[in-house]
């Protein structure tokens, strides 16, 4: 979860950039709209069950790595934000984090009899049977 809270502070940076950094133009909307996205992946993966939600982050990190060439920046500090904010936003977004629980099995759950929720409700089942016997 610390990779995607330091995900969040990135967003947040790069929504507010543009105003530390003195931006206008190109590179200052660029931000404005890639980091309020950035930040509600970010904020979204921090539960285990939306975890997923951090790969999302993936692309819109690229873009900020390619954003410099394809949008025409002149700034350099424009570059150089776009280019380190982006490279870290890909990797804090490829860390899962630990996980505690599962959530129904998924999708497998569906079409699957020997799911996780199904073996913990069997043996809850035959822990009920047998207490009612004795």
């Amino acid at each position: 979860m610390r990779a995607q809270v330091i995900n969040m502070f990135l967003g947040i940076w790069l929504m507010s950039s543009p105003a530390i950094l003195g931006l206008e133009g190109t590179p200052a909307s660029n931000a404005h709209i890639v980091g309020p996205v950035v930040a509600s992946f970010a904020l979204i993966s921090w539960w285990e069950a939306t975890r997923v939600v951090r790969l999302y982050n993936l692309p819109l990190g690229a873009w900020l790595v390619l954003a410099p060439w394809v949008l025409g920046y002149t700034a350099s500090a424009a570059i150089a934000n776009d280019m380190v904010i982006g490279i870290l936003i890909m990797g804090l977004s490829l860390v899962k984090g630990k996980i505690d629980n599962t959530y129904g099995g998924g999708w497998r759950a569906v079409w699957h009899t020997n799911t996780p929720h199904a073996n913990a409700a069997r043996l809850q089942q035959d822990y009920t049977d047998k207490n009612r016997e004795e």
